[in-house]
């Protein structure tokens, strides 16, 4: 793998491609052995699907924006809000995770 760059990651798909298929999927793997599966397979094609990383330079920090309405969208499964939401939560934080682990990178001290 190549070193990070952030300036390359503004046009992440052309230049990280794997390394972000990589990231999303290791934490697809994760929350599925750890959570209910039907769940969040539903979060991952419905929710997901649209997700985009970013990569602030001046904190050092990944975040991944959700779609607008994100949990709206969920039509899979039936799922109380607090339990969607709870489990979004931590599914985007193991994403995030997963991207600083792929491009080898220590998430700031406020991630």
């Amino acid at each position: 793998m190549a070193e990070f760059d952030p300036e390359q990651f503004e046009d992440k798909y052309a230049n990280y491609f794997p390394e972000l298929q990589r990231a999303y999927k290791n934490a697809f793997e994760i929350m599925n052995d750890r959570y209910d599966s039907e769940l969040i397979h539903a979060i991952d094609q419905q929710i997901l699907n649209e997700s985009e990383p970013f990569y602030d330079e001046e904190s050092g920090a990944f975040t991944v924006e959700l779609p607008e309405n994100s949990t709206q969208r969920l039509t899979a499964t039936v799922v109380d809000d607090e339990k969607l939401s709870e489990t979004l939560d931590r599914y985007v934080a193991e994403i995030e995770s997963q991207l600083y682990r792929v491009f080898d990178l220590e998430p700031p001290e406020s991630a």
